[in-house]
């Protein structure tokens, strides 16, 4: 009876970083998910010919938020393993998994790190730019913060997944995520307001009106934007350039 070792489940770890590799319109992460889900077949299927045909089967359309994808691949090879024993769902019960797990995933990835994570490490780096202008230490702390997280996730979700199969988001491991997204909104707009207050009186010294508002109008934009999909990259162009005119008019003041 095969059973998936840490040396299998760590490969499958390192190449969901590829997920997005070969990301496409017809079957988006599909190709990336069977390359990192290869690993758990080639353990389980000695046989080539039913290999590949597992293998065929998964280049179907998947797509989930990037990160969280861990945790998919660790219950699909969990399912994955009963199937090698004769006990597992078949090819329309396993798509159907795939799908729900994929849609749930990407609900709560997306929030925790587009709109939360994300937001949050890059106004950490601004703060530290900003206390300390003469060196690289913003980029890094805002590396340092997304990268830690991001990572960690990616690498142990495979695990966590495998141990828990389908239902990993239904127990404590959801709560802890939820929980994670709470306080990084709370401590996203602690950071914001001392980097505006820093931004604005900078030694003690208040800054032009036109910076104030600038300002200003930035964390409107953001407190608006923070937990949403859109406006788009384009409309925040457009959003930022109509604001850098408005802070241009008002210097004329």
């Amino acid at each position: 009876m095969a059973k998936l070792g840490f040396r299998t489940l760590l490969r499958m770890a390192l190449r969901a970083n590829l997920l997005q590799a070969t990301w496409n319109f017809e079957r988006q992460q599909g190709v990336g998910w069977v390359y990192a889900l290869q690993p758990a077949l080639e353990a389980l299927y000695r046989d080539a010919a039913e290999r590949r045909s597992r293998l065929a089967e998964h280049t179907a359309y998947f797509n989930t938020q990037p990160t969280l994808a861990s945790l998919a691949l660790g219950a699909v090879a969990q399912l994955e393993e009963q199937r090698s024993q004769g006990t597992g769902p078949d090819e329309v019960a396993m798509a159907r998994v795939k799908a729900a797990l994929g849609s749930t995933l990407a609900a709560l990835g997306d929030r925790l790190f587009w709109f939360s994570l994300r937001p949050f490490a890059a106004v950490l780096g601004v703060l530290v730019t900003l206390a300390r202008p003469e060196t690289g230490w913003g980029a890094l702390a805002l590396w340092t913060c997304y990268a830690s997280v991001h990572l960690g996730v990616r690498l142990a979700g495979v695990g966590w997944g495998y141990a828990q199969g389908p239902g990993v988001l239904g127990g404590r491991l959801r709560g802890l995520l939820e929980a994670a997204v709470r306080v990084l909104a709370y401590g996203g707009c602690i950071v914001v307001g001392v980097a505006v207050a820093w931004a604005l009186a900078p030694g003690g010294e208040p800054r032009p009106i036109a910076v104030q508002s600038a300002l200003a109008g930035g964390l409107g934009l953001g407190l608006v934007s923070a937990q949403r999909s859109r406006p788009s990259p384009t409309q925040w162009a457009l959003g930022i350039g109509a604001l850098v005119l408005a802070a241009a008019w008002l210097r004329g003041f």
